[in-house]
């Protein structure tokens, strides 16, 4: 199996020995990144930082700008971590920092699917979210706010914004991993979960 690694014309095998110590995992809102990140943090023994997590107050709240770009700044300055979000407004205080993006680029179908599995997923079993939210069916179904609505609406909008920025080259630093199937990651991630099992603690995986 391998993936797309778009900082230069090869392609990485699932054998790639590259060292991956702080990741920023994108993608299209609902295509599953805090699932990944959370896998692969995981496996690599690090912290796993949800950009949601740090953005949402009750009620489903914005923090203050403020707030949440400290929150940010304190949450990457570990040596070594997985950040999953899209949050354009502390781009520059999490890209800088990274060494490695992984895009979760799957097709339109793929994320609808995984996003609507996901939100009755949630309204059934009343998951309780950031600072204590919840999905509601008001709120994913019948409101201006809903997560579907808005991963239909802006679905290629971010990923030509995502293609813009890996072509540009504005992050220089950044090695890009993009997967554009869920069984591609799902190899990758499997591969980083053996080695975090066969590895002694302090080999670099």
């Amino acid at each position: 199996m391998a993936w797309r690694n778009s900082s230069s014309t090869s392609r990485c095998s699932s054998r790639d020995n590259r060292r991956i110590e702080r990741v920023v995992v994108i993608g299209t809102s609902g295509c599953g990144k805090t699932v990944f990140a959370r896998r692969l943090a995981r496996a690599l023994a690090c912290p796993h930082v949800e950009l949601d997590a740090l953005y949402w107050a009750p009620d489903w709240l914005p923090k203050p700008a403020a707030d949440f770009r400290r929150l940010v700044h304190g949450a990457v300055q570990a040596q070594r971590w997985v950040v999953d979000g899209n949050y354009s407004a502390v781009r520059d205080v999490v890209w800088p920092r990274a060494t490695t993006i992984i895009w979760l680029n799957y097709g339109f179908a793929t994320v609808l699917a995984r996003a609507l599995r996901r939100t009755v997923r949630r309204i059934i079993r009343r998951e309780p979210l950031f600072a204590g939210n919840e999905e509601s069916v008001k709120r994913s179904f019948l409101s201006r706010d809903s997560i579907l609505l808005w991963m239909v609406t802006t679905f290629h909008e971010k990923r030509r914004r995502y293609g813009t920025l890996r072509a540009r080259g504005a992050f220089a630093n950044l090695d890009w991993l993009e997967f554009r199937t869920p069984a591609h990651a799902d190899s990758f991630l499997r591969d980083r979960e053996n080695r975090a099992t066969a590895a002694p603690s302090h080999a670099p995986l």
